[in-house]
């Protein structure tokens, strides 16, 4: 039988709640929210929908389905939380640029790149996900890129200078990783006319079908469908 999945996806300005493309709730997240006090927002929010299990994307580096560091721009405490203890489900933890990624995906090699509050990146090939942690490579002036394509940046530089950075760093990153084609999701990429060449739009809707396909299982061999690594 199908499973009946949640989406929770945990963003540093709001935490986004799916049951199906159409059914979704949101809530104001920010640097003071700690897990229990998602949970305790998340709760009756949900209570209402019937649901088999959890796909959750979480802004920072997940491994083997743990939070491993605590996120740049939220509270404190996450790392070690137990979600199914919590919210009663099994889930199924990944970060959420890699969530959206991979509901993005449509094959070959593909980076993502997610323009939000700071810079989520993900590489997909071939059923395999590998979040990357772009946003720390060292970049102009001492900086890291992701003060320059995320929100600081876009405060800081206003936006035309950022689109012009946006397109340049993006172009660089495509040819540094090889990568068919770029795929730019979260909140800041409609702030972007016109894309280059090779450039996709994402969608923040895709990162349902990404929690979707979490879940999957190849017929052949009886386990998930997808490699996170």
């Amino acid at each position: 039988m199908k499973k009946k999945i949640l989406l929770i996806d945990v963003g540093g300005t709001h935490v986004k709640l799916m049951i199906s493309r159409a059914k979704k709730r949101k809530f104001k997240s920010g640097p003071r929210m700690t897990p229990r006090e998602m949970v305790s927002q998340i709760k009756p929010l949900i209570a209402d929908w019937k649901f088999d299990c959890i796909s959750m994307g979480f802004p920072s580096l997940v491994s083997n389905g743990r939070i491993v560091s605590e996120p740049k721009h939220l509270g404190h405490g996450w790392v070690g939380f137990n979600f199914e203890k919590a919210l009663g489900k099994p889930v199924r933890l990944i970060n959420d640029a890699a969530m959206q990624a991979l509901g993005s995906y449509r094959g070959g090699r593909m980076l993502f790149l997610g323009l939000g509050t700071g810079l989520g990146s993900t590489f997909v090939w071939a059923n395999t996900v590998l979040p990357l942690e772009l946003g720390d490579l060292p970049y102009r002036d001492c900086a890291i890129i992701e003060d320059y394509l995320g929100r600081p940046g876009l405060e800081r530089l206003g936006e035309k200078e950022w689109k012009r950075e946006v397109e340049f760093a993006v172009a660089q990153l495509k040819k540094s990783l090889v990568a068919d084609y770029v795929v730019l999701g979260g909140g800041n990429t409609k702030k972007l006319d016109s894309l280059p060449e090779g450039v996709e739009r994402g969608h923040n809707r895709n990162a349902f079908l990404g929690g979707t396909r979490l879940w999957q299982i190849d017929p052949r061999t009886r386990r998930p469908k997808w490699r996170i690594l």
